[in-house]
């Protein structure tokens, strides 16, 4: 039987990659997503194409009961290897024109999604004395982007998370690092002037979704079995 990788926010975009990644690593995913049941039966019938199992864990991150009623049922049985804390978005505006719920929301899915989905987690791996927890941040949260204080913040936050976490838990063989994309070729940058985005990024191209996933693999294998605590960022030189 293989080990199991849990991804959040995998139906499309960079969590359907890391989710694909892993399968073809060797390991059977839980896919978690909230709406999308098209793109996580498309990224389903991917992973079986891979020879791996996969199961759809359809909820929102935020929401606690919804989690808890989803995986603790799972958990009694099996145990995931891998946690990808992927679920995320952004609701972008200046701060004086920001809604107190486009704050709210933003900060609600990457901070408390992270810790609804892996607490309960973790705590099992702690029995078993190993894991990889992997947080998707952003380079938004590394340097000050206009129109994204609550995004920024929120991934700022899922960072310092990964840090504390990792000293907790490193004990019992847990890894927790965290990957900050940069501009990666999603729906996330449909509505950004992209030609001019890639004039400031060194490599002058957008990343891939498959550049991120291969980086994710890297942290989840035996290459990286002394890192831990980590942020490995992952945009074109755009920030160092």
């Amino acid at each position: 039987m293989s080990e199991i990788a849990l991804v959040t926010g995998a139906s499309k975009g960079i969590g359907a990659s890391i989710a694909l990644q892993l399968a073809a690593d060797g390991y059977d995913i839980w896919l978690n997503y909230r709406s999308d049941d098209a793109g996580a039966q498309a990224t389903a019938v991917e992973i079986k194409k891979k020879g791996q199992e996969c199961t759809l864990l359809k909820f929102d991150v935020t929401d606690e009961e919804a989690v808890e009623n989803t995986l603790s049922p799972l958990l009694e049985k099996n145990v995931p290897f891998i946690v990808v804390n992927n679920a995320g978005f952004a609701r972008d505006s200046i701060m004086m024109m920001m809604s107190s719920g486009d704050w709210s929301k933003v900060l609600d899915v990457h901070l408390n999604g992270f810790f609804h989905v892996t607490k309960p987690v973790i705590s099992k791996m702690l029995r078993k004395r190993k894991g990889r927890i992997i947080n998707i941040a952003s380079t938004s949260g590394e340097t000050g982007v206009a129109g994204q204080t609550n995004y920024s913040a929120a991934k700022a936050g899922l960072i310092g998370a990964t840090r504390s976490l990792a000293v907790e838990v490193a004990k019992r063989n847990i890894l927790v690092n965290a990957v900050t994309p940069g501009f990666i070729e999603t729906d996330m940058v449909n509505d950004l002037p992209v030609e001019e985005i890639k004039q400031q990024i060194p490599l002058k191209r957008l990343g891939s979704p498959e550049e991120v996933a291969g980086v994710v693999s890297f942290l989840c294998s035996d290459k990286a079995s002394y890192i831990t605590g980590q942020v490995l960022a992952v945009n074109g030189g755009i920030h160092t």
